[in-house]
């Protein structure tokens, strides 16, 4: 399947290419441009008999740092979370007592100048012990050094930061209402962060699902199955007060929506084609990406090199084509821009609770209290006893 492209022409069209290769990256790139002319997303191509080259990481800090008149000071740090060993915080370590507008004086013993780039100080650290020199002013009078643990990328705890960001300005807007559930990914982080999040919220009475930027992997219909479930009844309990136990045994039962956008792709068009298919809720934000094929059983290149052709396409109940190249329209378009981002709004978070709110109106779901208790006993009772 060419998807209509005249192969032999291509053939003819590229071929001369192929005696100018002098490296593997041109032979990539040729590669790359040929399947290009197939408009197919997830046509990938990479590796190769590429020279191994080493390089220095970089160590980091989780944590934003400025340089004012005095020295290079601390501004944030960012904090993981004990669940998730992927989100190591270095400076946010139990007893290390670093605290924000701390000055930052000495990398392993050496005095650092603000005329050097500061990390230029952390030069092949990443993943290593080194010590700090800290102290709440810009002076070694009083100084204590720690010892830390350097990391080689921040993005996870800055999207952690950004994500326990949106789930308080969800709280703060709602009046704690609604839960925020953000999902990254379709694979098996996107089901962790979905189940933590999720059912640990089921005391709200609609939820935020966040997909943006949902980097896909697998179908997600789990999600949906879970998101789609309807309250069938309750079993009485003697906790809490007595609040019922309801059937199914856990969910969010209000009302329900999804944040998408033009970064969200493959599973991330997926999980939105179906929690719209599905009638769960609507869609706010911007199309999504556009990318639903599926990639599986792809073998190498004789030199370990790759070039993924997707295996399958996905067609609806209707027997069409669908979503490949077209994505997934919101039902209340939002656009994110960029004036309002920087100053510290989210207008499609902010959509998503306004509608999420209006629909709570008419779909709030109030569990029932236990009735009162039922009289079975049905023996006959003789007269005149």
């Amino acid at each position: 399947n060419t998807h209509g492209a005249p192969w032999d022409d291509v053939w003819k069209w590229y071929s001369p290419w192929v005696e100018h290769v002098r490296h593997r990256s041109d032979l990539n790139y040729i590669v790359d441009i040929i399947s290009g002319e197939i408009a197919v997303g997830h046509s990938y191509v990479s590796g190769g008999d590429y020279p191994g080259l080493t390089s220095d990481r970089v160590g980091l800090l989780g944590a934003d740092i400025i340089k004012d008149r005095n020295g290079f000071k601390i501004e944030k740090i960012y904090t993981g979370e004990s669940w998730n060993p992927n989100l190591s915080a270095p400076l946010a370590q139990v007893g290390l007592n670093v605290n924000v507008g701390d000055y930052i004086l000495q990398v392993n013993g050496e005095d650092i100048s603000t005329s050097d780039n500061f990390f230029s100080y952390f030069e092949g650290t990443a993943g290593r012990q080194v010590t700090l020199t800290i102290n709440s002013k810009a002076s070694k009078d009083g100084a204590r050094t720690v010892l830390i643990e350097t990391i080689g990328s921040e993005n996870g705890l800055r999207q952690f930061d950004w994500i326990e960001g949106n789930r308080r300005m969800v709280d703060q807007l709602s009046g704690g209402k609604l839960a925020y559930v953000y999902v990254p990914n379709t694979s098996n982080p996107g089901y962790t962060y979905f189940n933590r999040y999720y059912f640990a919220q089921q005391d709200k009475k609609g939820a935020v699902i966040d997909e943006r930027n949902n980097g896909g992997g697998s179908a997600a219909d789990y999600m949906v199955d879970i998101m789609a479930r309807e309250l069938h009844g309750y079993f009485n309990s003697r906790v809490e007060g007595n609040k019922p136990f309801p059937s199914p045994g856990a969910g969010i039962w209000g009302p329900k929506v999804m944040i998408i956008n033009e970064r969200a792709g493959s599973g991330g068009d997926l999980l939105p084609y179906m929690f719209h298919q599905m009638e769960i809720g609507p869609l706010v934000g911007t199309r999504t990406w556009g990318g639903l094929v599926g990639t599986w059983d792809t073998p190498p290149f004789i030199d370990n090199g790759r070039m993924v052709a997707p295996r399958g396409g996905f067609y609806n109940t209707d027997g069409e084509w669908d979503v490949e190249g077209k994505g997934i329209a919101p039902d209340i378009a939002v656009e994110q821009t960029p004036k309002l981002v920087i100053e510290g709004k989210d207008p499609q978070l902010e959509a998503a609770v306004k509608e999420a709110m209006r629909l709570l109106q008419t779909e709030e779901v109030t569990l029932k209290p236990e009735p009162a208790a039922p009289i079975r006993w049905k023996r006959p009772v003789k007269k005149g006893n």
